[in-house]
């Protein structure tokens, strides 16, 4: 295994690399219209290997950007893109499509092969109004010859002065919906993979269940293979083991949902913090609790 090293694009991105192959570009200052909930994302997403495991913009939910953290139910306010879910009406397009935007400087650190990202952000209503400023670090890593490890860390800090209820569509009255948080979109060949979680693989059907991870496999076009991508929760994250936002049978994704079918309030100078860890390799569905091994050691080695 060989250390990671990370290129700077200052004041809009940067990518970590593995010898020649690009695991992963974080742009921390998008560039995109309101009613996508500008907020940084990852895309595109490889495995060491370089097989391409996210998709950005799909025309279905333009909202959808590779991994990002995004909370549809912040109160009446939407800071993840789209129309707003509103009980007995559906959805509706709503001028609360609000921003998370990146202040200071991006910070990064190689160390042991690894690559830390940090940086801070403001989550700001469409209305103008300043609701949370977050800490959020991204640190990646090799952990095996065919797999690597992303540890996402969030401190979100409410500096409104009044609590703030963070919610789901399920929350709000739409049933089996409760996504919100750490959200991934897969690649369109993904479509109708395996959802494995610790003791059982299938569909959608895995939709609602709590478990410490779950994984998703799917294929390649132009290729004959296959890839894991993982999400773990950490022991001290709300509501953990967490209910899971999954899809399979429509496209691809998968969401740790803390928020699912209850929801959180966060107090007025309050902060919740959450860590996640992400797993991305070369295989199937076999590889995947060997895979959720590996992320775990490395998100129990953060301090």
């Amino acid at each position: 295994m060989t250390g990671l090293e990370a290129v700077h694009e200052v004041g809009t991105a940067v990518s970590v690399r593995d010898g020649g192959v690009e695991l992963f570009r974080y742009v921390y200052a998008p560039d995109h219209p309101t009613v996508e909930s500008p907020r940084p994302y990852i895309h595109p997403l490889r495995t060491r290997g370089g097989e391409l495991v996210s998709l950005y913009r799909p025309h279905d939910h333009v909202w959808h950007k590779g991994i990002t953290w995004s909370l549809p139910v912040v109160a009446d306010e939407n800071f993840w893109g789209g129309p707003t879910y509103v009980r007995g009406e559906g959805y509706v397009w709503l001028p609360n499509n609000g921003t998370q935007q990146h202040t200071g400087e991006a910070r990064i650190v190689r160390e042991d092969g690894a690559v830390a990202i940090a940086h801070d952000l403001e989550w700001v209503t469409q209305a103008g109004e300043r609701w949370f400023e977050e800490r959020r670090t991204l640190s990646a890593a090799t952990v095996a010859d065919g797999a690597w490890a992303l540890v996402f860390e969030t401190e979100l800090h409410n500096v409104r002065g009044s609590a703030i209820s963070i919610g789901s569509p399920t929350t709000r009255g739409r049933d089996n919906a409760g996504y919100g948080g750490l959200f991934w979109r897969g690649p369109r060949s993904f479509t109708n993979g395996t959802l494995v979680a610790p003791g059982v693989s299938g569909g959608d059907e895995l939709r609602g269940q709590r478990h410490e991870w779950m994984a998703f496999v799917g294929r390649h076009d132009g290729a004959d293979a296959s890839s894991v991508l993982l999400m773990l929760d950490d022991a001290g994250n709300l509501q953990h083991p967490p209910q899971w936002f999954a899809r399979s049978e429509e496209f691809a994704a998968l969401n740790p949902a803390q928020f699912f079918s209850a929801e959180h309030e966060a107090p007025a100078g309050g902060t919740l913090r959450l860590r996640y860890g992400v797993g991305i390799a070369d295989g199937d569905v076999e590889d995947a609790a060997a895979l959720a091994d590996l992320v775990r050691e490395r998100v129990r080695s953060r301090p």
